[in-house]
């Protein structure tokens, strides 16, 4: 079962609905990917510690309705030591949660390590971003604009597509592709979307799909839902 590589984005298409129009004025490619840029550094220096739950879904087969197995997680983050899982529940197939769920907890932990974590990064020192003229959409009330990604690295957690972006401070909103690489030579190709809120000045993580198909294990498809964050901030403050 290759899931994997849900942890592009810690992530199967949706479809390029709400297409917007944004008006004549063109918008500044570099002062873009220059936002994109310096939200993921002013993130990373601000955001001492957080905590979350991420609830997890995997569906098998044809049945995306029933789950096979689920899982709820206690996340903390820690600057300078990453993040920790304390799994608060699980329940159903005992394959699913051993080789599907518990290895994925492992590689977002192994992704989110200090030493390594800047790499997965959607910044340009990552990934060859280019602002799609005309190319828009709205999500959730926000007008977007699309910035094609392309990583410089092939890996199972980078993703080949698209990041929509708020068109009036650039927060990111969704990111949706491909993985870049098969997670194995059994593997098909992984779709992934992961979607976004701004909190506390911060692009967080709200909802992600992956999808995959593969000659041994059929269709396998993975949700995760992210809520009740809370913060602490560098100065001291702290946010929800």
């Amino acid at each position: 079962m290759q899931i994997r590589a849900v942890s592009a984005i810690a992530i199967g298409l949706l479809p390029l609905s709400g297409i917007a129009s944004l008006g004549a004025q063109q918008p500044d490619q570099s002062a873009v990917i220059r936002d994109l840029d310096a939200a993921n550094v002013a993130r990373h220096n601000d955001v001492l510690e957080y905590t979350n739950t991420e609830h997890y879904k995997v569906f098998r087969g044809k049945d995306q309705v029933h789950p096979a197995a689920e899982m709820t997680v206690r996340v903390a983050y820690r600057k300078g030591a990453g993040k920790s899982y304390t799994i608060v529940n699980q329940s159903g197939s005992n394959v699913v949660l051993k080789y599907g769920l518990h290895p994925l907890l492992e590689n977002e932990r192994a992704i989110n390590d200090p030493n390594r974590v800047a790499r997965s990064w959607f910044s340009t020192s990552n990934y060859e971003m280019h602002l799609r003229p005309g190319v828009t959409r709205v999500i959730d009330g926000h007008n977007c604009l699309a910035v094609a990604i392309s990583p410089r690295q092939k890996a199972p957690n980078m993703v080949e597509g698209t990041l929509w972006v708020d068109s009036r401070d650039h927060t990111l909103v969704e990111v949706e592709g491909v993985a870049s690489k098969k997670p194995s030579v059994f593997a098909g190709t992984t779709k992934m979307m992961r979607r976004y809120v701004k909190m506390t000045g911060y692009a967080m993580a709200t909802h992600a799909h992956a999808e995959s198909s593969s000659f041994l294990f059929g269709r396998t498809a993975v949700t995760i839902d992210y809520s009740d964050y809370q913060f602490r901030f560098a100065g001291g403050h702290s946010g929800r």
